[in-house]
């Protein structure tokens, strides 16, 4: 089975270069969305499929590995390309390729007012294909390869449309993402020259049994590694880049650089790095708290006083993203001192749940702006105004997008945000766990000003001739708002089948996220 794991990035490589091909033959242009679609399908079906093959008990988590070229660990050699795929693997490719989907399908109606729709999903492809070999990749030199096929890709999608505004945010973002790359590689070659490796596991055997994790080297390179993929994620204070490239990017892009992208390419390289590689050092675990804290705090006062629909929800993009660096770093930091391993495991259970629960409830509130921006022409709220009584399914997933991630329950976000908050209080930092809940009451405020402004109260002018949007948009926002529904509901089956095997990958057995916390 371990044959199967280049799969999630060779299919959508490949299809992308079919859709440059079918483009340019008479009779095949149609084609695009439909393959586009279908890779992404077969993707997700190898998600679950690996999925299937870890077992509920983390203690029996199987991790699959694949040497690519015969290259392995027998042979003694530094330059074999490693392929793994662990719980914490899983979860980010059934993350990825569902949010995926639904941006697809979107498309199928969105798209049809831009003219290359083939360019638009081949370098969409090749997003898919970079972030899955991010979670995939087993060394450090192919992480950095795939990092910036995602981002290389990301920067022409978000200038897609060709305007002077997209162009300048598009540029914007490859300078600094540029920046970040530059010192993400720096990373990766002092480790390499104190190691003789590249292979994560071996970093981080060669580190700790050497003595090195704390050395000036080491640090050297943690910080350098540190501030790129803090760019990356767009955490406070790197994320210049991020409130105008979401804005400019088409809907479906927006969705996905929100909904998995500053993940995959930035919060679990994070994660991956602190504790599998460079870690456990309780220090690491302090930087990701103090830049999950700056996150949470600046970016939701800063989205508060946005009037642009969709800057507001890029604001919230670093805010809502800070709750999860956050957990993570405090529960690295507490695995790092061995521990409170309870509030560890709990805070870690809240972090990867509030992630999947962003990249759904994130993507379709991107998508909702998305739609109602084409149909009503505008994104400024006091333009809006009436929505409700016009576009009932587009203002129903808005609503339902809304209060997920202001954390009203039953919905998913609420869940998640407890548990981070209990696991926060359990570690000792209630003033952290009390900033938390502040950052939640003042979510709900931004979203209470659209709810009053975009789909309730008179219609503005500009929106005289909005109507609903076309099925395919409507369906996949309904999609996303079924997971915002359900996500919450479904939390014991989640833990034990998702989280619980994420968990461990990152803190071993013991550090459970199943300790402490009951379905």
């Amino acid at each position: 089975m371990a044959g199967l794991l280049p799969l999630p990035v060779v299919v959508p490589l490949g299809t992308a270069f079919l859709i440059v091909i079918f483009a340019h033959i008479r009779g095949l242009k149609v084609l695009p969305p439909w393959i586009a679609t279908l890779a992404v399908v077969a993707n997700l079906v190898l998600a679950v499929v690996f999925l299937g093959l870890m077992p509920g008990c983390p203690k029996d988590v199987e991790t699959l590995r694949l040497y690519v070229g015969g290259w392995g660990e027998a042979a003694g050699s530094t330059l074999g390309i490693e392929i793994v795929c662990d719980g914490l693997t899983t979860l980010m490719l059934i993350m990825i390729n569902g949010v995926a989907l639904t941006a697809l399908i979107f498309s199928g109606a969105y798209m049809r007012a831009f003219t290359k729709t083939w360019l638009f999903y081949a370098l969409l492809l090749l997003m898919i294909a970079g972030m899955n070999g991010v979670v995939l990749a087993g060394d450090l030199f192919n992480l950095f390869v795939f990092i910036e096929v995602a981002v290389i890709a990301s920067y022409a999608l978000v200038g897609f449309g060709c305007e002077s505004d997209e162009i300048e945010a598009s540029f914007k973002y490859l300078v600094l993402g540029t920046i970040g790359s530059s010192f993400i590689l720096l990373g990766v070659t002092l480790l390499y020259s104190l190691t003789g490796h590249l292979n994560m596991a071996k970093v981080g055997e060669v580190l700790g049994e050497a003595g090195l994790r704390t050395s000036p080297a080491t640090l050297l390179a943690a910080a350098a590694l540190l501030g790129g993929l803090a760019l990356k994620a767009a955490m406070v204070p790197f994320h210049a880049w991020l409130p105008d490239a979401h804005p400019s990017a088409p809907a479906p892009i927006s969705a996905m650089l929100s909904g998995v992208l500053i993940k995959a390419a930035g919060v679990y390289v994070l994660a991956r790095l602190v504790f599998n590689v460079l870690g456990p050092v309780p220090e690491y675990g302090v930087v990701l708290m103090a830049l999950g804290t700056a996150s949470m705090v600046i970016g939701v006062f800063l989205a508060v006083g946005q009037w642009d629909f969709k800057r507001l929800l890029a604001y919230h993009s670093i805010s809502q993203m800070g709750y999860v660096v956050l957990a993570i770093g405090v529960a690295a930091e507490l695995t790092a001192r061995r521990i409170h391993p309870a509030a560890a495991g709990v805070c870690m259970f809240g972090g990867l749940f509030h992630m999947l629960n962003h990249a759904a409830f994130k993507s379709l509130l991107f998508l909702s702006s998305g739609s109602i921006e084409q149909q009503a022409g505008t994104r400024v709220l006091t333009e809006m105004g009436g929505l409700s009584r016009r576009m009932k399914v587009t203002s129903f997933c808005c609503r339902i997008g809304a209060l997920s991630i202001a954390g009203v329950p039953p919905f998913n976000g609420f869940f998640s945000k407890l548990i981070i908050i209990i696991g926060l209080a359990m570690a000792g930092h209630p003033v952290l766990a009390g900033l938390a809940a502040l950052v939640a009451l003042m979510t709900l405020v931004s979203f209470i000003k659209v709810q009053r402004y975009a789909l309730e109260g008179e219609p503005g002018e500009k929106i005289a001739d909005a109507r609903e949007a076309p099925v395919l948009m409507c369906t996949a926002m309904l999609l996303l708002a079924a997971v915002c529904i359900g996500a919450g509901l479904a939390m014991g089956s989640l833990k034990t089948h998702l989280f619980s095997p994420a968990g461990d990958a990152l803190m071993g057995d013991g550090g459970s996220v199943t300790k402490g916390v009951s379905p």
